[in-house]
This record gives structure tokens, sequence and C-alpha cells, in this order.
């Protein structure tokens, strides 16, 4: 079955970086597109990035762009979030994201906070 585990989370102070991770399995990695999603405390789920299937195209909210980036290795079936400058905004939950045959599956979230 499909699983997306996500890790890297964490406490760190504004202008500071965190990279995430997202271990897939269960799919033919390589063939779909990953995204990553947040949910800040009280607000709705927000797409953040997303990367195709071969990584060479990208997009970005218009809040990250700049800051943010993401890649993944198709040989270790992994995404990443390379978060830079980081805001107290940033604040949230962060999910990893594949779609696969109009069913969304999503990793369990892992927590980042932007605090001093």
């Amino acid at each position: 079955q499909v699983q997306l585990v996500e890790s890297g989370g964490g406490l760190v102070q504004p202008g500071g970086s965190l990279r995430l991770s997202c271990a897939a399995s269960g799919f033919t990695f390589s063939w779909y597109a990953m995204s990553w999603y947040r949910q800040a405390p009280g607000k709705e789920r927000e797409l953040v990035a997303t990367i195709s299937g071969a990584g060479r195209r990208t997009n970005y909210a218009d809040s990250v762009k700049g800051r943010f980036t993401i890649s993944r290795d198709n040989d270790k079936n992994t995404v990443y979030l390379q978060m830079n400058s980081l805001k107290p905004e940033d604040t949230a939950v962060y999910y990893c994201n594949c779609r696969l045959y109009s069913t969304d599956y999503w990793g369990q979230g892992t927590e980042v906070t932007v605090s001093s």
C-alpha cells in the first residue's frame, strides 16, 4: 500500500533553515508528481510546492518562492523540502502528498515551529 513518511521538522529561530524529507513506498515513485502542503493552526491546508515525476518542473506558493526548494531523489524514493529564511508565519504541520488515480495520499505530517 502507499506510504508516505515525513521527517525533519522541529523548532527553529526566524531566519533559520530546515530540510524536510518524505520517504515514499508502495507505488512507482518516479511516475508521479509529489507535493508538500502545510496547515497552520486554525487555517486550511495549503499547497506549498510541487515537483514533477522526473524532477524537471517545480511550482511554489507565492509565500515561499525564493526561500523554499523542492527536490526529489528517485533512486531513494524520497522528496525533500529545503526551507531557508524561515519566518514565524511558516509555522505549521507540513504534509507530503501524492495523487494516484484521483486519490490523494498523505503522510502523517511533521511539525515546524519558527520562533525565537
